[in-house]
């Protein structure tokens, strides 16, 4: 059953003061226009969550918002994965036959999608090439979620001939931005604080789903939520438990699960699991992309919120665990360090010996733990939720249209 969406209104007792007014205005100047975004997957992974709660909200505010999917092989997923790894910096091969895949599943998608509106938006590598083959006097903007600020050359040279194209693009970092001879905004992610991974839950609703999850509450719980994907590092969270181990007992939830567009989840769960041998106080979770209640209760039971990336576009699970007033230790990676204000809301960290060393710090001080998951949940207020995230969108519609 898909999950209930507020209306606007249901947003002011969480958002900062004026912002669904700053919406409404905004809103005035494009009231009527239509809007498409374009991904990969309608299930898991943050860009789809953010699209879920994106759409009724445009609609309350009288824009007309479509999300189309593109849709491809096996083998179409097996070359933009490779692409998304080295977009991120990993060496990788790609032969004709894969760059052929790529692009002729763009063109049949091209042809089988509705791509007509005021505004087209495309997020990642996947359905970037769909500009070479669609007529487009609307703007079309390419969204890039993943970190390519060093990015191999190869690949970025194999997707810029199309990001060219567009009229715009869209970066969730400064340092993730290419040199490209069209406009560049900076736009951050957000979390829905009213969705059900976010929302305010009960004590007894969280002890609920922890009893059914048979995750107990007996020692502290150190908690990473995450897709099983090699650059999460879930290895080096498991390594940095089994240090924090020897000198303070608690438990490590690792929860996760695949999208529809990443081939090699199955194979990262794999090594975590051998990884984590017969610990019984290691819980490797798999979860639907459905379990945000499960995932939510879980970030409120957490004692400390880990997000160990050695990569990353964003990692839109530390605001989620700073929202529910958590301190955060996060590998000193992309959007993380954006969230993260070392010391004041979380840690940054390079390396499992570090992650060690905060979680222990953290583990034994627990007054600071407690403070710096205040901090957090205000500086997610101020700046990373969906309210603030929409009010860009209509500012870049309005901006583009005019």
């Amino acid at each position: 059953m898909a999950e209930a969406q507020p209306g606007l209104e249901a947003y002011q007792e969480v958002a900062p003061p004026g912002a669904i007014n700053l919406l409404r205005r905004l809103a005035d100047r494009v009231r009527g226009r239509s809007m498409l975004h374009v991904n990969s997957t309608r299930v898991g992974g943050g860009v789809a969550e953010m699209l879920q709660r994106y759409l009724p909200l445009f609609t309350e505010l009288e824009i007309e918002p479509r999300w189309e999917v593109l849709g491809g092989s096996g083998d179409f997923f097996n070359v933009t994965k490779a692409f998304h790894n080295a977009l991120q910096g990993q060496e990788r091969v790609f032969t004709d036959e894969m760059l052929r895949a790529y692009v002729d599943t763009n063109r049949a998608n091209a042809s089988r999608l509705n791509l007509d509106a005021d505004l087209v938006i495309i997020h990642d590598p996947q359905p970037a090439a769909l500009i070479e083959f669609v007529p487009h006097p609307a703007p079309w903007v390419w969204r890039c979620h993943i970190d390519i600020s060093h990015p191999q050359r190869r690949a970025w040279s194999l997707l810029r001939q199309y990001v060219t194209k567009y009229n715009a693009a869209i970066f969730s970092l400064p340092k993730f931005a290419q040199r490209l001879p069209i406009p560049q905004y900076l736009m951050y992610p957000s979390i829905d604080p009213l969705a059900d991974k976010n929302r305010q839950l009960s004590e007894a609703e969280v002890n609920g789903v922890l009893q059914r999850l048979q995750v107990p509450r007996d020692k502290p719980i150190l908690l990473q939520v995450s897709r099983f994907d090699r650059f999460k590092d879930p290895i080096g969270v498991i390594n940095a438990y089994r240090i924090v181990k020897k000198y303070d007992d608690c438990r490590l939830v690792l929860a996760g699960g695949s999208a529809d567009d990443d081939p090699e989840g199955a194979q990262v769960l794999a090594e975590v699991q051998e990884a984590a041998g017969q610990d019984p106080d290691i819980d490797v979770r798999v979860l639907p992309p459905t379990a945000n209640y499960e995932i939510n209760a879980l970030q409120r039971a957490a004692t400390i919120i880990i997000q160990k990336s050695t990569k990353e576009g964003f990692g839109l699970t530390v605001a989620e665990g700073m929202w529910k007033g958590k301190p955060v230790i996060g590998g000193f990676a992309g959007g993380i360090t954006v969230q993260i204000i070392y010391g004041v809301t979380g840690y940054t960290v390079n390396s499992v010996e570090g992650c060690a060393f905060r979680i222990r710090y953290l583990l034994n001080n627990p007054d600071v733990a407690r403070q710096m998951g205040s901090n957090a949940q205000e500086y997610v207020r101020q700046n990373f939720l969906i309210t603030r995230d929409l009010a860009e969108h209509l500012a870049l519609m309005a901006s583009l249209l005019h």
